[in-house]
């Protein structure tokens, strides 16, 4: 519908001389101005010398000469704006739509036959999963979520640091705390727990002992070469398992699962190839026995590749990670890469230093960034003692809270209920906070206001599903099925039906903008839209309507899920 009327409003405006002209249609904020709106008088009214009012009408005039039966009217309102009102007949087709169609509602073949590769998360062996991890995860498994949707083959990968300092640091005190070391046979949790204070007491030795330092730093070098000896390997290769089965646990429970994990001691390797080969080349440069790349020549920051010590920074090892990913899948038509925005100059760096050496990749790598989570008060979230926010005692504490809630009320629920319930909504609700924000923007997280079942909160897109679907229930024990025969005149029904249409463009407008936002702001509209109407009417009741009611119900509940889907928030049956 979208498609059809920017069509003819730009048919309209290049009949009148205008010769490459663009229609933008936004849907209004007050649904009594018509399901469509748009501002093109006002943009070209000057370039046509004409009066905004007067380029309307001429509009208008061109439209309604060729108008699709699903436009029921077109009226403008001042300064110059065009607003258009849909059919109840085309509403109510959609209603059928969304019932035939299902979990494929919003889907689309927009990137048909395309291969795309989203790298997110990126956590680090022998450290711990903090709440940075999470916010990646969040938002690169929605986004690889709402490119799967739109047709395109998608490739999850997971970038981690199994060489350099960090693992040194946490090696040294493993070998310095062996008589504490967990048995094979211990639990997960009592190994990362070992693996996090070893890295601290590592990290915390390394500044304050000289002679530590340089223990640890021959380890990294010893590491780096895979020429530590059997005991540091045996310990090196025991904590890199630990972590990465513990990191398994945690993916599970957010719902993802990665087709590549791409390590830095392979790309770091692959790296020092390409700073060698493109040193010679010129692109490199030697400077004070390190190798660097200009970027002040480009406008950008100077940065160090090789160290005067040999070894490789970041940014040799981010070479060798994407050239490693173009050889493992050559056919990539995109390459999108999420970090902290802490990282958005390192890219500009990276990308730039392969335009030089191959622009395939440069021209293909997408990088998105995100800000920091911050506490109620505006500032950076940290535990009790002023080190970084654990993700699983974040989401631990967040699900507390749900059972105290649960425990609470009068509803009637299984321990096993209880369990499930409270991991898709203390999980939903960290989500939804890290996505209701545009990427790259800092999140203010307060737990009350997350764990809401009011207002902007996942909790309460996941309540409003469980009401839709308990609505759906009873009807079923009722003997109605749902029937979109019945057309009802009514104006929460009409709101209601004004928004489900949405879903689709809501869908593409988040793909073109790799914004999850957009569709929670969506989701949030429709179910205020469902649970007004819920309030008002009657849903499951003897009356001839009653069908009609339920199947937009059902509706409701196809469209939330789907949207809930996108965004990796899980939907319980009840709550």
């Amino acid at each position: 519908m979208r498609e059809k009327l920017e069509n003819l409003i730009h048919d309209a405006l290049q009949n009148l001389g205008i010769k490459e002209p663009k229609a933008i249609l936004e849907h209004p904020t007050e649904l009594s101005h018509g399901d469509y709106a748009t501002n093109a008088a006002l943009m070209y009214a000057k370039e046509l010398k004409m009066k905004p009012q007067d380029l309307a009408e001429a509009i208008k005039k061109h439209i309604e000469d060729h108008q699709p039966e699903e436009v029921k009217d077109i009226a403008i309102a001042a300064p110059g704006f065009i607003n258009f009102s849909l059919t109840n007949k085309f509403l109510n087709s959609t209603i059928e739509t969304i019932l035939d169609k299902e979990d494929s509602y919003g889907a689309s073949d927009t990137l048909k036959g395309k291969k795309v590769m989203v790298e997110y998360t990126q956590p680090n062996p022998f450290k711990q999963f903090h709440i940075g991890h999470l916010m990646s995860n969040t938002i690169g498994e929605s986004i690889s979520r709402i490119i799967e949707f739109s047709g395109a083959d998608v490739k999850r990968a997971n970038y981690q640091g199994d060489v350099g300092q960090h693992v040194a640091k946490a090696v040294w005190a493993m070998l310095n705390s062996k008589s504490t070391l967990p048995k094979d046979s211990d639990d997960l949790s009592i190994k990362s727990k070992y693996l996090g204070a070893a890295y601290v007491l590592g990290a915390a030795s390394y500044k304050e002992n000289d002679n530590v330092k340089k223990e640890i730093d021959e380890i990294n070098k010893k590491i780096y070469a895979n020429n530590a000896g059997d005991e540091i390997n045996q310990l090196y290769k025991k904590g890199l398992q630990w972590s990465l089965d513990h990191f398994e646990e945690i993916y599970k429970k957010l719902g993802t699962k990665f087709d590549y994990y791409f390590f830095e001691g392979l790309s770091a390797k692959e790296g020092m190839n390409i700073v060698d080969e493109y040193l010679k080349k010129g692109v490199f440069e030697k400077s004070e026995g390190a190798v660097i790349f200009k970027g002040e020549e480009h406008g950008l920051h100077t940065r160090v590749f090789i160290t005067s010590l040999g070894l490789p920074t970041y940014e040799t090892k981010e070479l060798g990670n994407n050239r490693n990913k173009f050889a493992i899948e050559p056919d990539l038509d995109e390459s999108i890469v999420v970090t902290a925005h802490e990282q958005a100059d390192y890219f500009h760096v990276l990308l730039k230093v392969f335009e030089f050496i191959d622009k395939n990749i440069s021209e293909k790598t997408k990088h998105i960034s995100h800000g920091m989570m911050l506490g109620p008060d505006g500032k950076k979230m940290a535990s009790r003692k002023g080190k970084v926010i654990v993700a699983e005692s974040f989401i631990d504490e967040l699900e507390k809270e749900v059972f105290k809630k649960m425990n609470e009320s009068d509803r009637d629920f299984t321990e096993e209920e209880k369990d499930m319930i409270a991991e898709y909504v203390a999980v939903g609700a960290a989500k939804f906070s890290i996505l209701k924000q545009q990427p790259g923007k800092n999140i203010v997280f307060d737990i009350s206001h997350a764990l809401s079942f009011e207002g902007d909160s996942g909790p309460y897109l996941q309540y409003s599903y469980t009401r839709a679907l308990s609505l759906l229930q009873k009807a079923k024990e009722q003997n109605i099925s749902s029937d979109t025969k019945n057309i009802i005149d009514d104006e929460y029904v009409h709101t209601v039906e004004q928004y489900l249409y949405r879903f689709p463009e809501i869908v593409a407008r988040a793909l073109e903008d790799y914004a999850p936002q957009g569709i929670v702001n969506y989701l949030l509209e429709l179910a205020q839209k469902f649970n007004t109407l819920y309030a008002h009417v009657t849903i499951v009741d003897d009356s001839p309507e009653a069908p009609y009611k339920v199947a937009l119900t059902k509706a409701f509940s196809v469209v939330m899920k789907n949207g809930l889907n996108l965004l990796g928030i899980k939907t319980p049956e009840k709550m």
